[in-house]
């Protein structure tokens, strides 16, 4: 069986269980198998494939088919600028969250080094993409994860920033150590009776610690502006993840614990996502 006769299978299967992008997700999991970019895949179509190579795409297909995700099964996912190594402990890098990553490097366009804080660091994908970006920056992350920890360690030297980035197993109300220039964070923010009606490879599979945010999704949120506002620079830039809706009131606990509301920023499908605030 050739290349394109088994992604075609993979396909048909994906669309029966209702998977969207059955035909690009099947190109994914071959390419996976067969230690390719997807652009092998297309160019070389009529390639026979061996049975053990034909298994393991079919294993692959399964496991997709029971909405498993694609960065799972790939354990790779790309944000910003670079591919990330990710597991099934970690909340998978969407792209929403790189409006994060665009606005503090727009607003530090002119700074020469900066401390930053990432609070809830998962796979690393905020804070190490700046790090990237700005060889001056240092950064620190702490998480309550240690699987988590562990993956933005490696993440960070696949990058070549390790020797920037510090790393901490800490609650966010727990840790006190340093002042910082900038905070970031991607809090869980999802309400805990809604978690159940998202979609399967998210409800099902994606860490349940890294999507709760509570009885009212601001739980976390809550924790994280109150140990910001202790642990930032006076002029610091807080800059949040935010649920559509919480616009509002997260802005008034920003103003509770100090912090002047600078703007809030729309994702792709028009949804409010980022808030960028100042200590005062």
């Amino acid at each position: 069986m050739n290349i394109q006769s088994i992604i075609i299978k993979g396909e048909n299967v994906l669309q029966d269980k209702l998977i969207n992008n059955a035909s690009l997700d099947a190109e994914i999991l071959l390419a996976k198998v067969l230690n390719k970019d997807r652009e092998y895949i297309l160019s070389n179509s009529n390639e026979i494939l061996n049975k053990d190579k034909i298994q393991n795409f079919k294993k692959l297909i399964k496991k997709r088919s029971l909405r498993i995700p694609i960065a799972y099964l790939t354990n790779k996912k790309n944000f910003w600028n670079s591919e990330f190594y990710i597991t099934e402990n970690i909340l998978i890098p969407r792209p929403e969250t790189e409006l994060i990553v665009d606005n503090v490097l727009r607003l530090t366009k002119f700074k020469n080094k900066l401390n930053i804080l990432d609070i809830g660091i998962g796979s690393g994908c905020i804070l190490l993409s700046i790090l990237k970006e700005r060889p001056n920056y240092y950064g620190t992350g702490i998480d309550i994860s240690k699987k988590c920890l562990n993956i933005s360690k490696i993440n960070a030297i696949n990058m070549n920033v390790i020797s920037r980035l510090k790393l901490f197993k800490s609650n966010v109300d727990k840790f006190n150590l340093g002042k910082y220039d900038l905070i970031v964070s991607n809090p869980p923010y999802i309400e805990n009776f809604k978690i159940k009606y998202l979609e399967k490879d998210v409800s099902q599979y994606e860490p349940l610690l890294a999507l709760n945010g509570g009885l009212d999704g601001l739980s976390e949120i809550r924790k994280v502006i109150k140990k910001s506002s202790e642990l930032i620079k006076k002029k610091g830039k807080l800059i949040l993840e935010i649920g559509f809706n919480q616009r509002n009131e997260v802005s008034k606990i920003l103003k509770k614990e100090g912090f002047y509301i600078n703007r809030t920023y729309k994702d792709l499908a028009n949804l409010d996502r980022c808030i960028i605030s100042t200590k005062i």
